[in-house]
């Protein structure tokens, strides 16, 4: 694999550990702000705005920006944002950093896709881009972790200085690293947005939004499982969590090869397999280490969606998969907010802290089913256009007159000369060659 993609999975490590690290800190933040934990839980609700606004509207005003620039102009707002999070005087301030931390979040994961799917051959392109994920799933087993422990003895303000470092890290990696990625020819925002209302783009992403949603509806609550539910003391919630994210990374390393392999079908068992999971993880929580086993599982399965489903609407965006690309992310994070509330929806209702997985089971199936209605139609439009070509077949071409040859002599002993071999004949040589993409 490229080095390259070492310094885009470098920057998804900084941009993985401040996304989660808030939900480990949100105690911290409210008592030395003044503000309940409630209150504190909107700087996680800011960073998915940001995430949701900022993918389509930087991805839309780079579009012209040569890629490599681009995502070094995005690694530099993250890096501002957590140092205006770090800085920030009060909880108002730090809402705002953490609103402009979130914002190149999905863009700099769309154009980084595209980078990193340039970078090798068509046949490894799912692996490169869950590589560049891989430093996402790595920052749920050691960034976050290692992060809200800092924050819990030196104050969360020492975090966030700690993540403006790694972004600064990731520039440097960028631009050592990633190769000069020329804007092609006919990359605008108009083609981007043409992209983005294609059907399949618009049911891949609908899919993001429904199957993603059943991870976050346990995921949010799992710290409160783990001690309500499972019967673990809180200081095993690191641990917990890291558990879930050793489940991401065997995901994403999984989700790869069998995406080049496979991509629907990949999908649909990761959707099909997530369902399960969230139907059995309520009935092991009584048992420590199957509960424990659940996680891993569901942090796998859950992971195990992303890649197929960044790589579908890449592919059926065809020559303008950048916007589409940021917008996936943008769906992720819908999926985070609508996945979080429901849950809790199922907790305030009095149906118990493991409510949730049911509650991710359907929508889960949800996005199953949306995921196989977009296999459907996309098989029926394909079968459509053979039928079209079938009904229509281009005219063959006209026969070339056969060549004339002059009378060949011939030798003594009665043999006829041959013709000269092709290689030794002159040749008009090459056309001009069209200029290939990067």
């Amino acid at each position: 694999m490229p080095l390259a993609l070492l310094a885009l999975a470098v920057s998804a490590f900084g941009i993985g550990t401040t996304e989660f690290v808030m939900m480990g800190l949100l105690p911290n933040v409210a008592d030395d702000l003044g503000t309940s934990v409630p209150t504190a839980g909107h700087l996680v609700s800011a960073y998915a705005i940001g995430v949701v606004i900022g993918a389509p509207l930087l991805t839309g005003l780079g579009s012209r920006i040569p890629r490599k620039r681009m995502l070094l102009a995005l690694m530099a707002l993250f890096t501002v944002g957590n140092l205006a999070s770090a800085l920030a005087p009060d909880f108002g301030w730090l809402v705002a950093g953490r609103f402009l931390a979130g914002l190149p979040h999905g863009a700099f994961f769309g154009v980084g896709g595209v980078v990193a799917a340039r970078l090798v051959p068509e046949g490894r392109r799912a692996r490169a881009v869950a590589t560049m994920f891989l430093g996402l799933t790595v920052a749920n087993i050691v960034g976050v972790p290692a992060a809200t422990l800092l924050g819990q003895h030196l104050g969360w303000r020492a975090t966030f200085l700690v993540v403006a470092a790694i972004g600064l890290a990731a520039m440097a990696a960028l631009a050592r690293l990633v190769p000069r990625i020329p804007v092609e020819a006919h990359q605008d925002v108009r083609r981007e947005l043409r992209a983005l209302g294609n059907r399949q783009v618009l049911l891949g992403l609908l899919t993001a939004v429904f199957g993603f949603a059943g991870v976050f509806a346990v995921y949010s609550y799992l710290s409160a499982m783990t001690t309500k539910a499972m019967g673990f003391g809180e200081s095993s919630v690191t641990l917990v969590l890291a558990l879930f994210g050793i489940g991401m990374t065997l995901g994403a390393l999984a989700a790869g090869p069998l995406t080049d392999r496979a991509l629907r079908p990949t999908l649909y068992g990761s959707l099909g397999a997530l369902a399960v999971v969230l139907v059995a993880f309520p009935f092991t929580v009584d048992v420590r280490w199957a509960a424990l086993a659940m996680v891993v599982l569901l942090g796998a399965v859950g992971f195990m969606t992303t890649t197929p489903l960044q790589m579908l609407v890449m592919n059926k965006a065809k020559d303008a998969p950048t916007l589409a690309s940021a917008s996936n992310h943008s769906a992720f994070n819908l999926a985070n907010a609508g996945g979080a509330w429901l849950g809790g929806v199922a907790i305030a209702a009095g149906w118990g802290w493991t409510s949730p997985a049911f509650v991710g089971a359907v929508l889960a199936v949800a996005g199953l089913a949306i995921a196989a209605t977009a296999g459907f139609l996309d098989r029926g439009e394909g079968t459509l256009r053979s039928r079209v070509v079938a009904a229509h077949p281009s005219r063959p071409a006209a026969p070339r007159p056969a060549a004339h040859h002059p009378a060949r002599p011939a030798f003594e002993d009665g043999t006829v000369a041959r013709d000269e071999p092709d290689a030794a004949r002159p040749s008009a040589g090459p056309g001009p060659s069209r200029p290939s993409g990067p």
